[in-house]
Formats: C-alpha cells, sequence, structure tokens
C-alpha cells in the first residue's frame, strides 16, 4: 500500500495494488472516489480537498490493525521541493 499527496492540487491518493491498471472510478461524492480494477479488486482512493477532509491540514496518524507487517520497514518520504528556474 502507497499513501501519497499532492500539495499543489491538495489530493491524497490511497493505492492498494501497484502497478498499472485499468480502473472504474465510483464517485461517492464530489471529494472522494475508489477506483476498481479487473475483478472489481480496489485499486486505490482518492480524496480531493484533502487538507479540508483530513481536517487540521496535517498528515493523520496512519495504523493498521490486523495485518501483519510486510517485509520493508515504514517510509516516510517528503515530495521535494520544485526548483524554479532550475
Amino acid at each position: 500500500m502507497k499513501i501519497s499527496y499532492d500539495p499543489e492540487i491538495d489530493a491524497l491518493y490511497i493505492r492498494f495494488l501497484e502497478g498499472k491498471h485499468e480502473c472504474r472510478t465510483v464517485r461517492l461524492n464530489d471529494e472522494v472516489a475508489l477506483n476498481f480494477g479487473e475483478g472489481e479488486q480496489l485499486v486505490g482512493i482518492e480524496v480531493l480537498d484533502a487538507k479540508e477532509i483530513l481536517g487540521s491540514g496535517k498528515v493523520p496518524a496512519v495504523l493498521l490493525e490486523g495485518f501483519e507487517s510486510a517485509t520493508a520497514p515504514l517510509l516516510l518520504h517528503d515530495k521535494p521541493a520544485k526548483k524554479y528556474g532550475a
């Protein structure tokens, strides 16, 4: 699973399946959409206006209960700042 945030468009995406998938999108409301791939597998969840939806504008704590840990450690990455004119 990968969770990414794009501050330029204030969008959060939670990806459950890696790779490229042809998806069918189901909009729950103006801000939240579900992307379903082949076999109706949930590929990802898109949240627009994420700061408003999530509240304080800060990244909320993420806790996965009932899952065994993946072999790779949890990695947090800040999106690199864009260098204008470079």
